[in-house]
């Protein structure tokens, strides 16, 4: 493998800079990328070495250092054809050398670019090149300008005229301008500044469910365009139901290049003007036009991407129910409702199908094998699938708690996006060959109520439903994101060794598909890891990866007490040392963490940084960062939108964090849109700032549409007399002591008997 692209102390100076990270830590966090270090590790595990840089920090470094690399292998590329052409000279280097940015790279190249043919390059055939710089350079002379043009006249390089001679040396003038970097830049960004997008609608287009209405005849500045409007316009341009142009007054980018161009006024004035005019109309605006659709679709992309990438994270952060037996229902109504039961640890245990409803009506045979399934696999808990009757069922479901008598018992609506697509996977297939696809989609409905992390690794995100207008973002890019969020939260929370999925495991810190699908080979050929040692005898497995993953790997009852922690066997030394200097053993140490309150840290050798990691995961070894489980209300009354009346407060669950607003679950089957303007009585500049996926929150009915199925909702609330308005979004909880799992039900089924 080649040596990584070295950056020049400039360079990292600029990055430095632009990044406002400290030089030393720079350098720190791009040595061990280069060693093959991974982000979750640097962040968690070199704290000393980078100065307690975060991940957000690092993976900033890791972008910009592949962006410069890639910079500087084009200086060099370029530079090394420029030179071959011979026209390299020395200011021409030090501008490329200097240059930051791509796009001011590549201008400065565009005259030296390889083209197809031009007028320019005819005229320059023609010989007409001598006259082109006459007027360029604008240097007076004994020779009026007729007079010097017509010494280029000659019919058999076909110039038969003066005029055609001006017109071939305005045409080479033309693309000087236009290839002009200082000229380029000026002009983008005064399109930027002063350009206004306009959008049409198309003669011809179809727009059967009125998406892009407000688009017909629309303008909004460059610069203050929203990205989801101009994603929303871009669809519409791509669907053939809108065009799109920026506009900007002719006028002003004439004015701009003169005065570039103009330096003193002769006879050659009126031809440059000539010059410039065509430069703008034939080559400049449609070019400049062009790189301002791409800059505002990347910038578009780049907030879409943000958005799709936060609320992935708050949904596969969401809080997990816990290790108990839950018996997962995917609803339905004439094809019945598929039930599979899955053990503490998301083991397949049984499954079956119910028909409670119409036409077969059987509510008795139904609650039997609800019964049956319940008292023979020890089922705690009940996941119901939100798609078409999970009204229905969840009622169902709970007047059979009511009529047996199950109050321990509790059951929760979970959502479903994508559970029909990892049904019918290649993952699903290998872990369930002879079932059926509506089987594995209600195995998929259980495990995703005891840990949606876990579960929701298996699918591709774009299936999730948390994105905006994810399908019209560029897909690498988009890909690239989402998986970084995958690999920081499984990482963040850290993965049982002994339980994790292939699909899980390959996003651990050093560990790629191929060796997550050899450690569960070994675990099944061998049985359960009894230490994070052990790890090393799978085959693929060296020191590096070992260093990588071994403390985001959770090993619970194994040999060694600290492998169900977070503390990087590397440190296990330190422990062992805060054991001793407190003279008990390292089992009492976990047992009682109080004990660590006494401890000296000059007497221990580790750094700052790592020791009070290794002190913070003592107290709580093994702890899961995620929020205590909170099962939404939904209104018993309120099962479809017809049920939906204007004024009600309901509560419901976050389900999409867009730009424009949040979606709501409300529980009827169709989502109702709060607006950013209806999300709180202060002004806010993104709803990311108060909402989050998954949040539980109160909302009012504005309006409620049956006929498009549109549900417009608040999260406003009026103040209270001699108050200020309260939001409605719950608060994050206080820390608390981790409960345990019987404190966990008893209070689930305490909610669960009060809705």
């Amino acid at each position: 493998m080649p040596a990584p692209v070295a950056l020049s102390p400039d360079l990292l100076l600029h990055v430095s800079q632009l990044l406002q990270v400290p030089m030393k830590g720079l350098v720190a966090t791009i040595e061990l990328l280069d060693e093959g270090s991974t982000v979750p590790f640097i962040a968690r595990y070199r704290k000393e070495v980078t100065g307690n840089l975060d991940e957000v920090q690092i993976r900033n470094i890791e972008e910009k250092l592949l962006y410069f690399r890639e910079l500087v292998a084009r200086k060099e590329t370029i530079l090394a054809s420029i030179a071959e052409q011979g026209k390299l000279t020395d200011d021409l280097k030090a501008r490329i050398n200097a240059a930051l940015d791509k796009s001011d790279l590549e201008d400065l190249y565009l005259p030296y670019k390889p083209k197809r043919r031009t007028k320019a390059m005819i005229a320059r055939e023609k010989g007409l090149e001598p006259l082109a710089n006459y007027l360029w350079e604008q240097e007076p002379t004994s020779t009026p300008l007729d007079a010097f043009a017509a010494t280029f006249v000659n019919p058999e390089l076909g110039v038969a005229t003066i005029d055609e001679a001006l017109e071939g040396a305005r045409h080479i003038v033309a693309e000087t301008i236009s290839d002009h970097a200082d000229i380029r830049k000026l002009l983008r960004q005064t399109m930027l500044d002063e350009g206004v997008i306009v959008s049409r609608k198309t003669t011809d287009g179809v727009d059967e469910e009125q998406k892009f209405t407000m688009y017909y005849d629309y303008r909004e500045p460059v610069k203050q365009i929203p990205s989801h409007r101009m994603l929303a316009i871009r669809r519409g341009e791509t669907t053939g139901v809108l065009y799109f142009v920026i506009e900007l007054e002719p006028q002003r980018s004439v004015e701009l290049i003169k005065g570039k161009v103009h330096k003193q006024p002769g006879d050659w004035t009126p031809q440059l003007n000539l010059a410039i005019e065509d430069a703008w109309k034939r080559l400049l605006n449609t070019s400049i036009t062009s790189e301002i659709r791409m800059e505002l679709k990347q910038r578009a992309d780049t907030d879409a991407i943000a958005v799709f990438r936060d609320n992935l994270q708050n949904l596969l952060l969401a809080p997990p129910v816990g290790q108990l037996a839950v018996l997962g229902l995917d609803p339905g109504i004439r094809t019945g409702c598929k039930i599979a039961v899955v053990d503490d640890t998301g083991k397949f245990l049984g499954h079956d199908v119910i028909y409670p409803f119409q036409p077969k009506n059987d509510v008795a045979g139904s609650e039997r094998i609800l019964k049956t399934l319940i008292a023979k696999y020890n089922v705690r808990a009940i996941a119901i699938g939100n798609g078409t009757a999970s009204r229905e069922t969840d009622s169902f479901v709970r007047e059979f708690f009511k009529k047996e008598g199950l109050t321990s018992l509790f059951s929760v609506t979970v959502n479903e996006s994508g559970a029909s697509i990892y049904s019918a996977s290649d993952i699903a297939r290998q872990e369930f060959p002879d079932l059926d696809l509506t089987v594995r989609g209600a195995i998929s409905i259980a495990r995703r109520l005891q840990d949606p992390l876990a579960e929701l690794v298996k699918l591709d995100p774009k299936s999730i439903g948390v994105g905006q207008y994810q399908h019209d973002v560029e897909q690498n890019h988009l890909g690239k994101s989402l998986e970084i969020v995958i690999e920081s939260c499984v990482n963040r929370v850290g993965v049982d060794l002994n339980t994790a999925s292939w699909a899980l495991l390959r996003y651990v810190a050093g560990i790629n598909e191929r060796t997550a699908l050899k450690i569960v080979e070994y675990r099944n050929e061998n049985g359960r890891f009894r230490s994070r040692v052990q790890l090393n005898a799978v085959p693929g497995i060296g020191p590096k990866t070992f260093e990588q993953a071994a403390g985001f790997l959770r090993i619970r009852n194994g040999d060694q007490p600290l492998d169900m922690s977070a503390v990087h066997p590397e440190s296990y030394p330190v422990v062992e040392q805060i054991a001793q200097t407190l003279g008990v053993p390292v089992t009492q140490l976990l047992e009682q963490p109080a004990l660590l309150d006494k401890v000296d840290k000059a007497k221990l050798t580790a750094g700052v940084y790592t020791l009070n990691d290794i002190l913070q995961e003592l107290r709580k070894p093994g702890r899961d960062p995620r929020d205590k489980f909170v099962a939404p209300a939904f209104k018993e009354n309120v099962k479809e939108i017809a049920d939906v009346q204007v004024g009600m407060t309901l509560e419901g669950v976050v389900t999409n964090v867009t730009k424009f607003g949040a979606f709501v679950d409300i529980g009827v089957h169709q989502d109702g849109l709060v607006h950013i303007s209806e999300l709180s009585n202060r002004y806010i500049k993104e709803p990311s700032d108060v909402v989050k996926v998954g949040q539980i929150v109160q909302v009012h009915v504005l309006s409620a549409d049956t006929k498009t199925k549109r549900i417009a909702l608040s999260m406003k609330t009026k103040p209270e007399p001699g108050g200020t308005p309260k939001h409605h979004a719950k608060p994050a909880p206080a820390p608390k002591p981790q409960p345990s799992m019987d404190d966990k039900l008893a209070a689930l089924a305490d909610r669960w008997k009060r809705r």
